[in-house]
């Protein structure tokens, strides 16, 4: 599989899992997905496993931090969106109506980031490479392929999205299953991510605006037959969308939610 060399700003680049059982979710996603780890020490006992598919970085997996278990949080996938400056990006932030969560910092010589908040309440990371640029491998059996936003303020997310990252959005694509508006960011006229209002029975629940990430898959039933036989639990699919393929979305055994996606057969 080729590597990807680089990432265009706006693009999602990595994705790493908060979780309470690091090695349980380590043998979970390395018998559906295929991933081998790479684990790299971080001081004060906590390990960064970056998941690797032929060699190439494709995510990682760490355990939460105390702050966030204690909080309530549950385990969870994050993105980073790539930007070309990380201090242009966050002296941004607060003028959009998002919150800086974290200053920027650098990781070492492998890039730069930002954690904030986005006006509708999501977490979203910002990711300036340097020697890392991310996920060397998307779009393969295994490997990040697409990431959305569900939030409360379409218009709100849109319009903070858009402004901070210099990218169009593209309110002329199918809507959801449900007949809801489903946008899209736009980074040079390609596709890069969804944005759509969360449903209503998450809304209910108190799920408040979050990103979900889907990984590409061979075939999404399998992958998700076997996936609940190791303790996942499937929430939406497996599903067939027209033009788009099998989609499923799932909470693992820790319990972070992710989706598959398997393409549309030709």
């Amino acid at each position: 599989m080729p590597k990807v060399e680089s990432y265009k700003q706006g693009t999602p680049c990595w994705t790493d899992l908060s979780t309470t059982d690091q090695d349980g979710a380590k043998e979970f996603y390395s018998k559906i997905f295929g991933w081998e780890y790479q684990d790299i020490p971080m001081g004060d006992g906590q390990v960064y496993s970056i998941a690797q598919l032929d060699g190439s970085d494709a995510g990682a997996i760490f355990t939460q931090v105390a702050q966030e278990a204690e909080a309530g949080v549950p385990p969870h996938w994050k993105i980073y969106l790539a930007v070309d400056d990380i201090d242009a990006t966050a002296s941004k932030v607060s003028d959009l109506g998002g919150t800086v969560i974290a200053d920027e910092f650098d990781e070492d010589d492998s890039g730069r980031m930002v954690m904030a908040q986005d006006p509708t309440g999501a977490m979203i990371q910002f990711w300036q490479a340097k020697a890392n640029i991310g996920c060397e491998v998307r779009d393969e059996h295994g490997a990040l392929t697409w990431a959305e936003l569900l939030t409360s303020d379409l218009e709100g997310a849109e319009k903070f999205y858009s402004e901070l990252l210099g990218v169009d959005i593209d309110k002329d694509t199918m809507p959801t299953p449900e007949g809801d508006p489903y946008h899209m960011l736009m980074v040079d006229g390609m596709p890069a991510a969804g944005i759509m209002a969360s449903p209503p029975h998450l809304v209910e629940m108190g799920v408040p605006p979050h990103w979900e990430i889907y990984f590409r898959v061979d075939d999404a039933t399998a992958t998700t037959e076997t996936a609940t036989s190791l303790g996942a639990a499937v929430h939406f699919g497996p599903e067939v969308l027209p033009m788009v393929g099998t989609f499923a979305v799932m909470q693992d055994p820790q319990g972070a939610v992710f989706g598959v996606q398997q393409l549309p057969t030709i």
